[in-house]
């Protein structure tokens, strides 16, 4: 379907970067891998498991030359509530139906869709994912075991609230270190690993100075197997199909969102361009392939995609070497993650949710005071309080129903008439002049659609109630016409037919003619009455008009129709 110019042209010093880049990111993505996972509701091991899976399957097959895959935070609420809802088993099937649900949209390029989702309502849902995520982490923070995960924020705020007697200062002791490490290397030692350091060191003092003293990998979750994953295809029912899409196209939403994202922050940062719609496959490959194997939905992450073209990456080969260096030290070191403290974990979790919280960009939108403001506030509460699934949704709804009420005060319908000297129409009538009676001229302005449909009929009818001969539509600014708006229209030329009306269209665009001749209107006007220029729409409706009927006219000496008879045979109007 589409040639791969990503691995064209490579050489033996560029594998050999993209292997140092692979083992750089590697070291990066095996604590996030297994944070992301506990975190998520399910073992640390299956994070490990979509870190090597994905990693390979979307460099090998994904639209970015340097995209990293795997577990991202951005997960974390969706996968914890579909596994506290439905249980670890859905959430396999729930990943397996996102992946299907991303391939389609990559065949039927959808890729490029995913970029009209409104900023409120991304950043309204990432900061939601942000404070659940470092909500999350307090209990493991402070060191209070048995706490019982809850579906809703508020439940687990009690819960915690109810334990917080059971704090564990050495707990509190293993954060601390962590934390510090993870603001304080950085700063000093930019090329070293934090994250790993962040894991190791307060694994060490815990070891030697308190053992047993703090909830570890090995105490809570058996220690992590150095076995590889079993091959299980997911028990898929139809029942069980009608029960997961919602939760499996929210999470194929916010894959394909956060993998396009991490797509174009990978082209800023290179000068190359990735494909959108061959991203998109290429991570449907992989999150079909993951829960095969008992892993959990994966996306393009951006601190790991970025780490990777700074670390020198050339191809894509540095996402199968970072997933087979994880795999490597999976089969090598698994036992020795036993003794990692969560303790140890939370502070790492907290600071990839401030980094991901947006905060500035939440404020920003948040005091413009407008209808985006609404649509973040509304998404960022829904995230927090009931489910990212809903908060999608209705942000959505809300962002639509914005937008379709902008557009339809976008459009103007304002009656016209030439003005001195004809060189164009204006709203503004000559002086000591009325409109005539018989032919009216209206310019449109702005798309017709369901939104604006009333109000461009409304007025319309309005001119038909003052019963002229000839109405003429100057609709050289209107960029579409929709159905809602062409039923309209449709309704409007029978009832002004029905009185012997004429209505003419001038300068009509290529999109919304071919609106009108597939529905059969075009016809129903006739195509006599469309002009490519108002100068000759206007000639024809005076043809049109017997001027000894017009009231006007014979008792004003034909002073009144003059704007209208003045003008010169073939004089521009401009403006059509």
């Amino acid at each position: 379907m589409w040639k791969d110019i990503r691995f064209e042209g490579l050489r033996a010093n560029d594998l050999k970067k993209d292997l140092i880049a692979g083992v750089t990111v590697g070291i990066v993505a095996i604590p996030l891998g297994m944070a992301f996972a506990i975190a998520s509701g399910v073992k640390p091991e299956y994070g490990l498991y979509t870190t090597i899976i994905a990693g390979i399957l979307v460099a090998l097959f994904g639209g970015s030359r340097y995209q990293v895959a795997g577990p991202t935070g951005a997960f974390i609420p969706i996968l914890l509530a579909i596994v506290l809802q439905y249980g670890y088993e859905d959430l396999l099937i729930a990943g397996f139906l996102a992946g299907i649900l991303l391939i389609l949209m990559g065949i039927f390029k959808l890729g490029s869709l995913i970029k009209y989702i409104p900023r409120s309502v991304t950043v309204g849902f990432t900061s939601g994912i942000a404070v659940i995520i470092f909500t999350g982490q307090i209990g493991s923070f402070l060191g209070i075991e048995g706490l019982e995960k809850k579906e809703y924020f508020h439940e687990n705020m009690l819960e915690l609230a109810k334990n917080i007697s059971g704090i564990n200062g050495y707990s509190i002791l293993s954060a601390l270190i962590g934390l510090a490490l993870i603001i304080i290397v950085p700063k000093f030692f930019p090329r070293v690993p934090v994250l790993l350091i962040a894991l190791l060191i307060p694994t060490a003092v815990a070891s030697i100075l308190y053992p047993d003293k703090v909830a570890t990998i090995g105490t809570v979750f058996g220690g992590i197997s150095q076995q590889l994953p079993s091959f299980q295809f997911p028990n898929l029912t139809w029942e069980k199909l009608l029960e997961l899409w919602r939760p499996a196209f929210v999470i194929a939403m916010l894959g394909g969102i956060e993998s396009l994202l991490s797509a174009v922050v990978a082209d800023g940062m290179t000068g190359d361009r990735h494909r959108s719609n061959k991203e998109l496959v290429g991570q449907g490959i992989a999150n079909v392939t993951v829960p095969l194997f008992g892993g959990i939905p994966a996306t393009g992450a951006i601190a790991r995609t970025a780490t990777n073209i700074k670390s020198g990456a050339v191809s894509p080969f540095s996402g199968v070497f970072q997933g087979l260096f994880v795999l490597l030290t999976l089969l090598v070191l698994a036992p020795y993650a036993s003794y990692i403290p969560l303790a140890s974990m939370a502070p790492i979790l907290m600071v990839v949710a401030f980094n991901m919280s947006e905060y500035k960009s939440f404020y920003q939108i948040l005091k413009l005071k407008t209808s985006d403001s609404l649509v973040l506030g509304a998404t960022f509460l829904l995230t927090v309080f009931v489910n990212l699934t809903v908060a999608v949704e209705i942000g959505l709804l809300l962002a639509a129903i914005s937008f379709i009420r902008r557009m339809s005060g976008v459009l103007e319908v304002e009656k016209v008439l030439p003005n001195k000297d004809h060189s164009k129409v204006t709203p503004d009538y000559p002086e000591n002049a009325n409109s005539c009676p018989k032919l009216s001229i209206f310019t449109v302005e702005g798309a017709l659609f369901f939104g604006a449909a009333d109000k461009f009929e409304s007025v319309i009818a309005h001119s038909i109630n003052k019963r002229p001969a000839v109405i003429l539509l100057r609709m050289n600014r209107v960029p579409s016409i929709d159905a809602t708006a062409e039923a309209n229209l449709r309704n409007l030329v029978k009832d002004f037919q029905k009185t012997n009306g004429t209505i003419l269209i001038a300068g009509i665009n290529e999109e919304p003619l071919r609106m009108l001749k597939k529905t059969g209107l075009y016809e129903l006007i006739g195509k006599e009455n469309f002009f490519p220029h108002t100068r000759l729409a206007i000639d024809h409706g005076l043809s049109l008009i017997d001027f000894s009927k017009c009231k006007l006219c014979s008792q004003q000496s034909d002073h009144q129709c003059a704007v209208f008879k003045k003008l010169e045979p073939g004089e521009n109007i401009t403006g059509e």
